[in-house]
């Protein structure tokens, strides 16, 4: 009968503690996280490849439930192609019109999970003062202890691509430029305090 109670006392103490499991907020780490994009340049003359250096957001995740959601933003004239003058260009009214738009922003929600490990979202992603629904694939998610900060980090590859033409960047577009751009996002998140 001990026993018994014993097993009923931990499979008690176990339902509360999954019915209590809360979702985790994560903080991007903007030193760590930096979306990349590579896009036509002349019809297939060469791609161009470039990068945004300051973006910042929070992940919510619920790894039980296996929900979660995604808030990013990415100021658009941190653009860099290594390249000084085409950075000038990018922020310029033709292209980006960062003075404008000085945003990027993803809003979504996980909707893919491999066991506790996302591998999907669908959100609204805004560019140029466009919002359009885009499906962000995560590759190689992976949680552990950081150990310099102390406390739990989350990382992933993600990627996607889209048609710049439907967010209005539509520089050179009339000169044969293919309109799709493929966005390679390595991304870490510090478990919130």
């Amino acid at each position: 009968m001990r026993i018994a109670f014993a097993l009923l006392s931990a499979a008690g103490i176990v339902t509360a503690a999954v019915a209590n499991a809360a979702p985790v907020t994560y903080d991007i780490d903007p030193s760590h996280t930096y979306p990349s994009f590579e896009a036509d340049h002349m019809g297939g003359l060469s791609t161009w490849r470039g990068k945004f250096n300051r973006s910042s957001g929070v992940i919510v995740l619920d790894r039980e439930a296996r929900a979660g959601t995604i808030d990013v933003t990415v100021q658009i004239d941190s653009v860099d192609f290594g390249h000084d003058e085409m950075n000038r260009h990018a922020v310029a009214p033709d292209i980006f019109d960062a003075a404008r738009y000085p945003t990027a922003t993803f809003k979504g929600r996980f909707t893919k999970f491999d066991g506790d490990r996302p591998e999907e979202a669908v959100g609204e992603f805004t560019l140029r003062g466009v919002t359009r629904t885009l499906t962000l694939d995560i590759d190689d998610f992976k949680c552990m202890h950081h150990p310099m900060e102390k406390r739990e980090v989350c990382g992933a590859d993600v990627s996607t691509s889209f048609n710049r033409g439907d967010y209005g960047l539509d520089f050179a577009l009339d000169m044969g430029f293919d309109p799709k751009v493929e966005l390679e996002i390595q991304v870490e998140a510090l478990r919130r305090p």
